[in-house]
């Protein structure tokens, strides 16, 4: 494909913008426009914004068009994701409107098919290539004003016909002025700030929004500043109904620089522009841009290259994966800071995967682990909801597990003051899985762990969760102050009530465990019949959190391999000390888990990884699933990258010996 003379594009969506880059393609070189997919073929006059180019009927038709190599999707921002995705699947390259998605976590999704179908996707900032921009880095990088101190940059106008269903003021295409067009201040000044400290981009370290929502839902103005490594502050805004200065300015300790039309350049069909340096003595030097090039011409030919050259992602000044994510991070946090989500991010608004298509059953399920008292298919891996943010990033990561085959979902109460709960419980309920499901969840936390708690925290973890009973409920902290019995009792009445099937401690010794046991089998009470401690390959040196528990050393394992007791291993990864993050000197790996054993025990799984062909953190995972008791594993990966990177664990065989030599060479 990629070493056609001439790359065949083909775009889904035939809006405005559409008509933009056709008309780019004309003046391209190595570029052919062959298709465009609509949902309307018979409109009228749509054929006239491309000529030369076949209507095809439907967007999926498109992607499966085989005469199209590369494909610019110009959908509402509520499709990017969507359609990037099933592209990729299908081997097709991409370069996506921005913003790529509509939050990082759909746009690490997006790249994450990229990556893993090993085509292009590019997010299509068109300023980003226009040299006039990389003019701008130079000056910034040469120190023409000094040190940088300052970056403000705007982007808005006021709709002419301000129709409430036009998807910039739509909630349902995630309208808006934060991701239409104040992603492009958000850029400028990542990509400025980056320059100011000899980085590519550099991403803030804090982020302050303010904005109006009006009556659709959307964002109609609105404004941020910004943070950056060395103090860099950035002011941004725009909006779809106030019409803004629409210039860039750097501010520096000896002088500013002024971008009369930092996104249109030299404007769509070539021509000039300027680059103002103002002094404080009121001098000022102009930089004359000229460029004959069509605008768009640029992210066109840059896309060709990168992708006939065999790489994935543009080259910086473009916007690479990185710098994309970054991007979004920054936007989702805005978003945030003034309360906007969108109604397609709710549970009740994600009932198909992000690919647009059906929860499917897993092609081979899991391996299983049985646990008594569990009368479903237990998956040997857990997946942890604490990180999960939003319904729609659980809906990603909850999905993928599942079409893996996982079936242990972990939660607790006190997780995000009770969203990890909710964004579990929505998307059991929309996906109509909660019968395959083996729901974890926690409660009685520190300072909250009396007995006489447990009822009104899983009534509340219940509702969240939108399930009548959990499978395994665990009580989070012990409390030795209380004798052991009363939590006995509690828990027992919550069995008999048919709201738990089964319940165990988290960070609970042995010793408070045994003394529940007895209780339960002298009173004819419901025993603890699981633990949830730390265990991983990497034993414990100081506790994450206060009150923990680690369950790895010989008598811990003495005492569940005569007990029979399964262990729901939190931190089985050791919180990734077997990543490239073991070595970076984090405090917080450092200070839980930084010993010359546990050194030792990450080169001994390097090197075993490297005979298997897998990492050191693949083996470390393994290893706690072939101990000679019953270990469930809790994993808590963020990203789709991250749940398949543990997902290869599963394919490590350990044999007893290969247990021993890693925990003592």
């Amino acid at each position: 494909m990629t070493d056609q003379k001439e790359l065949r594009w083909g775009i889904i969506g035939p809006g405005t913008i559409a008509r933009t880059f056709s008309a780019a393609l004309q003046h391209s070189e190595g570029a052919r426009l062959v298709a465009v997919g609509t949902r309307d073929p018979a409109r009228p006059g749509l054929s006239d914004g491309f000529p030369g180019a076949r209507v095809v009927h439907g967007y999926q038709a498109l992607i499966d068009d085989p005469e199209v190599e590369a494909i610019y999707i110009a959908t509402p921002h509520s499709g990017h994701a969507e359609w990037a995705i099933r592209a990729a699947e299908a081997g097709k390259h991409v370069l996506c409107e921005k913003p790529i998605a509509v939050s990082a976590h759909e746009a690490e999704a997006a790249i994450h098919a990229a990556r893993k179908a090993g085509t292009f996707l590019g997010e299509a900032f068109m300023y980003r290539l226009h040299p006039q921009t990389q003019r701008l880095i130079d000056l910034v990088k040469s120190g023409t004003v000094g040190d940088v101190r300052t970056i403000k940059a705007s982007f808005g106008f006021r709709m002419g016909n301000p129709d409430p269903k036009h998807r910039l003021l739509a909630n349902d295409t995630a309208g808006g002025g934060i991701l239409d067009i104040c992603c492009y201040p958000v850029s400028v000044s990542r990509l400025l700030a980056g320059a100011a400290i000899g980085k590519p981009f550099a991403d803030p370290v804090k982020v302050l929004g303010v904005g109006h929502v009006g009556a659709t839902g959307v964002d109609e103005w609105a404004s941020a500043v910004l943070q950056f490594p060395g103090d860099i502050l950035a002011e941004v805004g725009g909006g779809v109904s106030l019409v803004h200065e629409n210039e860039v300015h750097v501010l520096g300790t000896t002088g500013w620089i002024q971008v009369k039309s930092p996104w249109f350049a030299t404007g769509r069909q070539g021509g000039s522009a300027e680059i103002v340096i103002h002094r404080p003595d009121g001098r000022d030097e102009t930089i004359a841009i000229s460029e004959p090039r069509w605008l768009y011409v640029f992210e066109i030919e840059a896309a060709g290259c990168a992708i006939r050259a065999g790489r994935r992602e543009f080259d910086p000044p473009g916007m690479t994966w990185a710098d994309s994510l970054g991007n979004m991070r920054t936007l989702d946090r805005w978003r945030a800071s003034i309360g906007l989500e969108f109604g397609i991010e709710k549970a009740e608004r994600r009932k198909t995967t992000l690919s647009g298509r059906p929860l499917s059953k897993p092609k081979s399920p899991m391996r299983r682990l049985k646990i008594a008292g569990i009368d479903k298919p237990t998956s040997v891996l857990a997946l942890g909801a604490v990180g999960l943010e939003t319904a729609a990033h659980a809906a990603i990561m909850l999905d993928a597990f599942y079409e893996r085959g996982g079936t242990v979902v972990d939660t607790a109460w006190n997780y995000y003051a009770g969203r990890a709960d909710r964004v579990v419980g929505g998307w059991m309920d929309t996906r109509g899985v909660r019968e395959d499901m083996v729901v974890l969840a926690k409660g009685l936390h520190t300072p909250l762990n009396y007995p006489d708690v447990v009822a009104r925290q899983l009534a509340d973890s219940l509702e969240r969760l939108r399930t009548g009973y959990v499978d395994i409920y665990v009580l989070h902290r012990d409390n030795p102050n209380i004798p052991v019995g009363e939590f006995v009792d509690a828990l027992d009445a919550e069995v008999t009530a048919g709201r738990v099937r089964l319940w165990g401690g988290s960070n609970w010794t042995r010793e408070r465990t045994d003394a529940a046991i007895a209780y339960a089998v002298k009173n004819h009470k419901t025993p603890p019949t699981v633990i949830s401690n730390n265990f991983s390959l990497a034993e414990m040196v100081e506790a994450p959190w206060a009150g923990c528990v680690a369950s790895s050393d010989q008598a811990w394992k003495t005492w569940l391999r005569a007990r029979k007791m399964p262990l729901l291993a939190w931190s089985s990864q050791a919180q990734g000390f077997f990543t490239e993050r073991g070595d970076a000197n984090e405090p917080e790996l450092t200070r839980c888990w930084a010993s010359p054993a546990n050194f030792a025990r990450r080169a001994r799984a390097a090197e075993l990884g490297r005979r298997l062909g897998k990492k050191a953190n693949h083996v470390a995972l393994a290893y706690c699933l072939f101990q000679d008791f019953a270990v469930l594993p809790l994993i808590g990966p963020l990203t789709l990258q991250e749940l398949e990177d543990s997902l290869q664990a599963l394919d490590v065989q350990l044999t007893p010996e290969d247990v021993r030599w890693l925990e003592s060479g």
